[in-house]
């Protein structure tokens, strides 16, 4: 099975999820989450792990994380490890409990991290229940939903304002902060005092509630590993290792467009696409086919249309002869080079 690529970095901020094989249960009563609470202090102090926000549902948890020594694997890994063993022995029974590997976003910095914290803390309300599951998030953000009911903007902060089990209630100065939660960094950012920024932070996250969740910051993510703007996630891919067994990584592999590789190529042949586009056989021709297949992430079918080729069949054909008349012809292996030392910056 294909395993999700891992990103380690020092400083880095993490959106973590693991949930419980086939979404099973794996939080049913208080001393569960008494128990992994006291188990994310151990993490912290273990591991040196920031714990910026958590919450935690019945069939998955949230944390929101900064790893000053790039062990983010390490840390949830034990954390998972160690509330599994914990868990199937307290309730007798065996097997794995979390579902298939964590989920684990690399976040751009702390604004998105802020922005990651309101998605996290409006959990307990992201339900069908309270008019914003999947299928009615979507609908509001197609704007072609309806406002919700005064009533239902009740239930909906009455709820994230007495949930337990999240660090909602100590942004927004409903309820002592633990310890070992590290909010400063983001509550930093809306104000100077402490009554300023619970203020500010309780004001931010129930005006979405009033208004309904935003859908957008999800949108943001890049290959399903990166939330930011397309300066870091460029900075973070180029230290991504890929492999045949990574995950996603024909999306990872996906940092030209079409367009931008023909102006490669037009430089290394002084001469314009236009020009060698429809000549066959021309080694040209053949590596905008080849660079567009490495560094565009396209399909074969894809570059056939682009190209006007016969079949898919005929681009993997001129790939392959690109391939072999570089063994033979120094100019086209030069070129191939420059290509991908330029596609790969």
């Amino acid at each position: 099975m294909a395993r999700q690529v891992r990103i380690r970095v020092s400083g880095g901020w993490y959106h973590v999820c693991s949930r419980g094989h086939n979404r099973e249960t794996i939080f049913c009563c208080q001393r569960d989450r008494e128990h992994f609470l006291e188990l994310v202090e151990g993490m912290r102090e273990r591991f040196r792990v920031r714990v910026c926000a958590y919450c935690i549902m019945n069939t998955h948890y949230h944390l929101l994380l900064r790893t000053p020594e790039a062990n983010i694997s390490q840390a949830v890994q034990w954390l998972n490890g160690s509330y599994g063993i914990w868990f199937n022995k307290l309730h007798e029974r065996s097997g794995h409990l979390f579902g298939e590997r964590f989920k684990a976003i690399l976040v751009e910095n702390g604004a998105t991290g802020l922005e990651v914290s309101v998605y996290l803390h409006m959990n307990p309300v992201a339900t069908k229940a309270f008019g914003l599951g999947k299928k009615e998030r979507a609908v509001q953000a197609a704007g072609i939903g309806t406002p919700p009911s005064r009533e239902v903007v009740e239930r909906r902060l009455a709820k994230v304002r007495t949930f337990r089990w999240s660090s909602y209630r100590a942004y927004a100065g409903y309820g002592k902060a633990e310890t070992w939660l590290d909010r400063g960094e983001l509550l930093d950012r809306l104000g100077k005092t402490e009554e300023e920024q619970t203020t500010r932070y309780r004001a931010l996250l129930e005006g979405r509630i009033r208004q309904g969740q935003d859908e957008d910051l999800w949108s943001q993510v890049r290959w399903g590993l990166v939330l930011g703007g397309e300066r870091f996630a460029r900075k973070v891919r180029g230290r991504i290792v890929v492999t045949v067994q990574s995950r996603n990584r024909r999306e990872l592999r996906r940092r030209r467009d079409f367009d931008e590789i023909v102006r490669m190529v037009e430089r290394r042949k002084g001469s314009k696409w236009e020009a060698f586009r429809d000549g066959y056989g021309d080694w040209g021709r053949d590596l905008v086919l080849w660079a567009g297949r490495q560094f565009g992430g396209l399909k074969l079918s894809e570059l056939a249309v682009k190209v006007g080729a016969a079949s898919d069949s005929a681009v993997s054909m001129a790939i392959k002869r690109l391939q072999q008349r570089s063994l033979q012809h120094r100019d086209i292996r030069r070129a191939m080079h420059a290509v991908t030392k330029e596609c790969e910056k």
